[in-house]
């Protein structure tokens, strides 16, 4: 073997590889012709094109390498590779002259797996050579089972989710049809959300609320604000004129219906899991509750149906009030045409610091685009639809 930059010696393509670097020829020879009945060898004969090699296809499964080399030793070529993340994990056995226990330990702790003494024995380098190539094939094959098995997992998460948010929107569009709204609704309130919870997610007043994931489950529980309405008698629910006091009443219940029910669902949940850490499980549906609940509570505590003011209010319910508000102004209902949209925005605005959180209403301000491309987008074919129960509709 001569001293050219690499030289590969004839093999099967589906053998291991094995990369040999060594500055003495003589070395290269033996260790070649020792090696390569069984494996594909490749050779080096300096630091430089070793790094080469082990950067290249195909990718080195051990390198035996020495450590006396001129321009860059063993020692500096073992620390190069660790430090590539391409190289890092290919086992690198020493076989060098040196035989000091100090040489040694300092060539294990630079990450080699194994250290052979020269003049070596060939039935001694085949067997260390095996056995740190069975080593790596199994630690590879644990690799690909742990790549699989996390592939796995995310998909069957991802699978869950999509049931998950498929079983949502059944839920919430079950409580539309009784209302004779379109689905339409849902998507828009959920965009509406969405859209706020974007621009408000790094306001210093609402990332412990909207950070660590917790806006996204914010935004898949809003289709299930109005879920209540399932617990609206059909008489009053769809009633094509204007409600009487004593019926908006009864309307204004379906808040604490929704709010509540799902809250019973977890708390059954648990129970039949007979472990209190399950709930933590259901965290999408707390704010699911949460949202249901409280989005009829209003900033300056007039609202429903515990009259809550300013931050008491959860923040999810603060997105989904304006949400829900700006889309029962700017449709159609039985009762009523839709609101243009600067009559739309005029009175959002000056629900200001009333009806609204003020920062939210502020970012809805800088979002006005993205809420007229959503409307219109998702506009209703039909202009069926039910009761608003917020006071800024005329629904009574």
């Amino acid at each position: 073997m001569t001293g050219h930059d690499v030289h590969e010696l004839p093999a099967d393509s589906g053998r291991q590889t094995i990369l040999i670097v060594d500055d003495a020829p003589e070395n290269l020879m033996l260790l070649g012709e020792l090696l390569q009945s069984e494996y594909r060898v490749r050779a080096a004969n300096s630091g430089a094109r070793a790094l080469r090699v082990a950067g290249s296809e195909p990718r080195p499964d051990l390198v035996l390498l020495d450590v006396m080399m001129p321009e860059m030793d063993g020692y500096e070529v073992i620390q190069r590779l660790k430090a590539q993340e391409q190289t890092r994990d290919i086992p690198v056995i020493f076989i060098t002259a040196m035989t000091a226990v100090a040489d040694e330990e300092k060539g294990l702790g630079l990450g080699a797996v194994d250290y052979i003494t020269k003049p070596f024995s060939p039935a001694i380098v085949l067997a260390r050579v095996r056995a740190q190539l069975e080593l790596k094939t199994a630690r590879d094959r644990l690799s690909n089972q742990n790549q699989w098995l996390e592939h796995e997992v995310a998909r069957r998460m991802q699978e869950n989710a999509r049931i998950r948010d498929l079983s949502v929107q059944a839920l919430a569009c079950l409580a539309e049809v009784r209302d004779k709204e379109t689905g339409l609704h849902i998507v828009r309130t959920q965009s509406y959300v969405e859209i706020l919870g974007r621009k408000l997610e790094t306001h210093p007043r609402f990332v412990p609320a909207l950070a660590d994931g917790r806006l996204q489950e914010i935004i898949r529980a809003a289709p299930l604000h109005d879920i209540g309405k399932i617990g609206i008698p059909d008489a009053i629910l769809l009633k094509p004129g204007n409600l009487t006091d004593e019926e908006f009443e009864v309307m204004k219940t379906h808040s604490a219906i929704g709010g509540e029910a799902i809250h019973n669902a977890i708390e059954q949940a648990v129970m039949s899991a007979g472990d209190e850490h399950a709930r933590e499980a259901f965290d999408f549906l707390n704010v699911a509750s949460e949202i249901a609940y409280y989005h009829h509570e209003k900033w300056d505590g007039s609202g429903y149906p515990d009259g809550l003011k300013g931050d008491d209010i959860p923040v999810s319910a603060r997105l989904m009030a304006l949400a829900d508000v700006f889309d029962a102004l700017s449709c159609s209902r039985v009762y009523k045409e839709p609101y243009s949209m600067e009559e739309t925005f005029r009175i959002i605005l000056e629900g200001r610091g009333t009806h609204f959180d003020p920062d939210v209403v502020d970012a809805f301000t800088a979002c006005r685009e993205e809420f007229i491309a959503v409307a219109k987008e998702l506009a209703d074919k039909e202009s069926e639809a039910g009761h608003c129960v917020s006071s800024l509709c005329p629904s009574k």
